[in-house]
C-alpha cells in the first residue's frame, strides 16, 4: 500500500473522519506548515498528544503523540484580532503514523498509511438516546454547533466519533475505540456512559 508524507500538528483534542475542530496558529513555524499545506506541498495529519507524564526520553524520530492520527483539510481560515491565525480543520481519513522527523524549526513530518474508515450505519432504536444527547450537547455548546454546515444525527458512526471527541478521557482510552473495526464499542460505552449519569 502507497504510504504518504504529511506535516503533522500533535494536539491535545482528538479528531475523527467527519469532525471538524478550529485551531489557532501562532508560532511562525506553524504558520509555515499551514501555507505548505495550502499550496499543496504536503497533506496535513493531525495526532493526538501522549500524556507528558510518561515522558521517556524523546528522540527526533519519535514524536510525543499516538502512531494513530487523522488527514485534515483545512476548510477556512481568518485572522484574529491578536495577529494569530484560526483555522477550520476537518477530519477525513484515519491514518497510521509509520515514522517521523522532526524538523529544525521543531515541526514534524510523518510518513503515514491509511486506514480503515468506519462504515456509515443507521443508529438502532436502542441508541437513539445517544443522538438525542449530542443534539443536547450542540445547543449547550453552539461554538461547536456552529463548526458544522449539517449534522448527522441519524448515522451511528458520526454520533459515535463527535462523543469521542468531545468526551473528557484519556486519549489512550479513546484511541483503544477509534482503533477498533466499526463504532459498536463506543456506541455501547456512550450508552452505558449516558445511563450512569441518569441514575446517578
Amino acid at each position: 500500500m502507497k504510504t504518504l508524507e504529511m506535516a503533522l500538528v500533535i494536539q491535545e483534542a482528538v479528531i475523527l473522519p467527519g469532525g471538524r475542530q478550529e485551531i489557532r496558529v501562532v508560532s511562525p513555524n506553524q504558520l509555515l506548515m499551514v501555507a505548505s499545506v495550502l499550496k499543496g506541498d504536503y497533506r496535513l495529519a493531525l495526532a493526538a498528544s501522549k500524556s507528558s507524564s510518561k515522558s521517556s526520553g524523546k528522540s527526533n524520530s519519535s514524536p510525543p503523540c499516538y502512531s494513530t492520527a487523522t488527514e485534515c483539510e483545512i476548510i477556512d481560515f481568518h485572522q484574529l484580532d491578536d495577529d494569530s491565525l484560526s483555522v477550520v480543520i476537518e477530519g477525513r481519513q484515519r491514518v497510521k503514523i509509520l515514522s517521523a522527523a522532526q524538523l529544525r524549526d521543531g515541526s514534524w513530518i510523518a510518513r503515514t498509511l491509511a486506514c480503515q474508515n468506519w462504515q456509515d450505519e443507521p443508529i438502532g432504536e436502542k441508541f437513539e438516546i445517544i443522538s438525542a444527547a449530542l443534539e443536547q450537547f450542540y445547543e449547550v455548546n453552539p461554538d461547536l454547533l456552529e463548526l458544522y454546515n449539517q449534522v448527522h444525527l441519524e448515522d451511528a458512526t458520526w454520533v459515535s466519533q463527535r462523543w469521542l471527541e468531545v468526551l473528557p478521557m484519556y486519549n489512550k482510552d479513546k484511541l483503544q475505540l477509534v482503533e477498533q473495526p466499526n463504532c459498536h464499542k463506543t456506541m455501547a460505552f456512550v450508552l452505558q456512559l449516558l445511563k450512569s449519569h441518569v441514575d446517578a
